[in-house]
């Protein structure tokens, strides 16, 4: 599970999970049938589809000197039906 870094939560992917496709951020160096393989053997789900887009770094300056955040990419994972994810994080009360 080293290539997934976290879940991402926005307006689109809170609405498709209602089609039961995930969203989460991976290494840019994994390859789709690694994810799969992980969250696969991680959940005990069966993967349908992945769709996935390489994102850039965003700028960063420190001073006079410009660098630069290491690019990722943005995963959406279609389950099967019948199958979910459970919440990543939960909250403590």
């Amino acid at each position: 599970m080293d290539g997934i870094k976290y879940a991402v939560f926005t307006e689109k992917s809170i609405r498709l999970l209602g089609n039961n496709k995930y969203t989460s951020n991976v290494e840019s160096g994994s390859t789709r049938t690694e994810i799969k393989h992980w969250i696969e053997l991680f959940f005990g789900v069966k993967v349908i589809a992945m769709n996935s887009h390489r994102l850039p770094g965003k700028g960063r300056r420190m001073g006079p000197i410009m660098g630069h955040t290491m690019h990722y990419r943005h995963m959406i994972i279609t389950l099967q039906p019948g199958y979910s994810i459970p919440p990543l994080i939960e909250k403590r009360t």
